[in-house]
């Protein structure tokens, strides 16, 4: 493989973690790419799976058991990442791809260090640029978005614990249907129940502030690509579209290279070989 190759650094989003991308890493390898999943912190082996998750539930117990994700910070996300590209850019150039919410990290770590990334890739990604990312949840373009889906699966008040815990074991047949209707309703129910124990039960609750969100002097000067997913309705394409607008009004010399995959917010990573396509020409650029 040539030195001057670049690197895939792939973030993940919500309660998700390294294990998802094993399918997109194989496509990339075959294709000579070279490519890493970052487990965010409390995320992978970090994560905590308690006791009252296994089978039989405890209901009551999964509503209280301590996480180790509790007090993780967007700012912990963006510094493990940080720590991974410094380590990654020994080796050529960065091509750093996120996922959901780890878009979020991606804007946290290219305002912090513009230098370590050669270009970013947002896969159906936020990246908040007039509002903090939560705040997106509010506008019209979110609208047709099922909320009850995932609080049909929360198993614990997040005020007790201090995380956001799901049930992603549940055998309610309504929640696990409402689940794959928002986030993989072109797949299986088979696919969607594998990809449902890949899950991890727990996620942080911070999310960024205003302070988090795009900045021009440091995450605009980065050369950046957003891949819509065009059957996504946990994060619809209308709000891939603003967010897309709202960086390229940002850096209007600098806008998003666009790209489209006919796919869920999950369907890409299950079926990953078009999307190992696309960034593989999002590479040889």
């Amino acid at each position: 493989m040539p030195p001057t190759a670049p690197t895939f650094v792939l973030v993940h989003g919500a309660f998700a973690n390294s294990f998802s991308f094993a399918p997109l890493q194989a496509e990339l390898a075959l294709r000579g790419h070279r490519s890493l999943a970052v487990d965010l912190p409390g995320h992978g082996f970090e994560a905590t799976f308690p006791a009252a998750y296994q089978a039989p539930q405890d209901a009551a117990g999964l509503a209280t058991t301590p996480g180790a994700i509790k007090g993780v910070t967007l700012a912990d996300n963006a510094a493990r990442v940080i720590e991974v590209l410094e380590r990654a850019r020994e080796h050529g150039p960065v091509v750093l791809v996120g996922h959901s919410r780890g878009g979020v990290t991606l804007t946290a770590v290219a305002n912090a260090r513009p230098d370590l990334v050669d270009r970013l890739v947002y896969v159906s990604a936020w990246a908040p640029v007039e509002l903090e990312a939560a705040a997106y949840n509010a506008e019209p373009e979110m609208a047709s978005v099922d909320a009850g889906a995932l609080v049909g699966a929360l198993a614990a008040n997040p005020a007790d614990v201090g995380l956001l815990r799901c049930n992603f074991r549940t055998a309610d047949p309504e929640v696990v249907a409402g689940l794959k209707a928002v986030f993989h309703a072109d797949g299986t129910d088979d696919e969607f129940r594998v990809f449902l124990n890949t899950f991890q039960p727990d996620e942080n609750l911070d999310a960024g502030t205003a302070d988090d969100v795009a900045q021009a002097a440091t995450w605009g000067t980065v050369p950046r690509t957003y891949v819509r997913l065009t059957d996504d309705a946990s994060l619809p394409l209308a709000m891939q579209d603003r967010l897309i607008r709202e960086g390229d009004t940002l850096t209007p010399d600098n806008p998003y290279d666009v790209r489209t995959l006919s796919s869920s917010h999950l369907g890409w990573l299950v079926h990953p070989a078009p999307a190992a396509e696309l960034l593989a020409e999002v590479a040889a650029r």
